[in-house]
């Protein structure tokens, strides 16, 4: 955005927080009161009331943010097309990503991304599948990256890779692996869930409901909000059982933390889908990103 002092005011609408606007922005702290004061002095308005830690916009602000935000989007749309002018990818690319996805599948392949669109300046959101597609509907992010079953019709959806869901529970070192398990002696153990918005935990209650079973309060020792906190209790709960996706658990079984049992019968499999708005066309650094994601996943792109 050509005016400096409107991202900054951006970064203080979206945090209502001046520290961490400064954070987004690599600045200090005053830096961010001087240039929201000369807007301030410039539109003879206050934009935000100060009472204490607390930050809120005034009816000036908020009217200001609407159309900020239409700047924003402008300018960069704007440069979009004068990239596509001369055949290059460059300018911002916003991706959000379900957490298994921001942890274990996506990091590995960001370097070789930057390195082959280096004036694509990526930023990561990292939230729960349900989090992503409310990011991508509010303008936050240009491309998500989702698992998990449930659609909404105003985002578009394609198949990124496959994934699978195991049960996982503290290992026995010394003892042969688990043998397969029916679901109904699993499900006996206190779990260890996902969070609800999850893309693991609605692809779990959805294949078990096909098995006519519904997880009640009761049966979670706990729901946790990343997967790293999951295995971690795990580690500490030799009576637990987890269900996380295999693509996590490398390192755990490896060292022989963790083990998975096999679920006799039953295999937990899903997508991880790229997912956009619907009828509107992807930008040049997304389409970049995704024919990039599908050669190192050797998927069809």
């Amino acid at each position: 955005m050509p005016d400096f002092r409107l991202r900054v005011f951006l970064a203080v609408a979206r945090h209502l927080s001046f520290t961490k606007a400064a954070q987004e922005l690599c600045i200090t702290q005053p830096a961010v009161t001087k240039h929201i004061r000369e807007l301030e002095r410039g539109y003879e308005q206050r934009l935000f009331e100060r009472r204490g830690n607390r930050v809120s916009l005034t009816e000036a602000g908020q009217l200001l943010l609407r159309y900020a935000e239409q700047v924003e989007a402008l300018h960069h749309q704007l440069a979009e097309q004068l990239h596509t002018l001369h055949d290059t990818t460059a300018g911002r690319l916003r991706l959000g990503a379900s957490s298994t996805l921001a942890q274990y599948v996506i990091p590995p392949i960001l370097p070789g991304f930057q390195a082959r669109y280096p004036r694509v300046e990526l930023t990561v959101l990292i939230g729960n599948s349900e989090q992503v597609a409310e990011a991508l509907l509010k303008g936050q992010i240009d491309l998500g990256l989702v698992e998990g079953q449930v659609r909404n019709r105003d985002l578009h959806y394609e198949f990124l890779l496959d994934d699978e869901l195991v049960a996982v529970r503290h290992a026995t070192p010394g003892q042969p692996p688990p043998a397969p398990q029916p679901l109904a002696e699993v499900l006996r153990h206190p779990l260890v869930l996902r969070e609800r918005g999850s893309g693991t935990l609605e692809v779990l209650e959805l294949a078990l409901r096909e098995q006519g079973i519904r997880l009640g309060p009761a049966q979670a020792a706990i729901y946790l909000d990343n997967t790293e906190g999951i295995k971690s209790y795990l580690e500490a709960a030799p009576d637990c059982i987890g269900f996380v996706s295999i693509r996590a658990l490398s390192r755990e079984l490896a060292a022989g933390q963790l083990e998975i049992v096999p679920l006799e019968g039953l295999r937990l499999m899903r997508h991880f889908e790229a997912v956009w708005l619907q009828g509107q066309p992807l930008l040049r650094a997304g389409q970049q990103f995704l024919r990039y994601a599908h050669q190192q996943f050797g998927t069809a792109g």
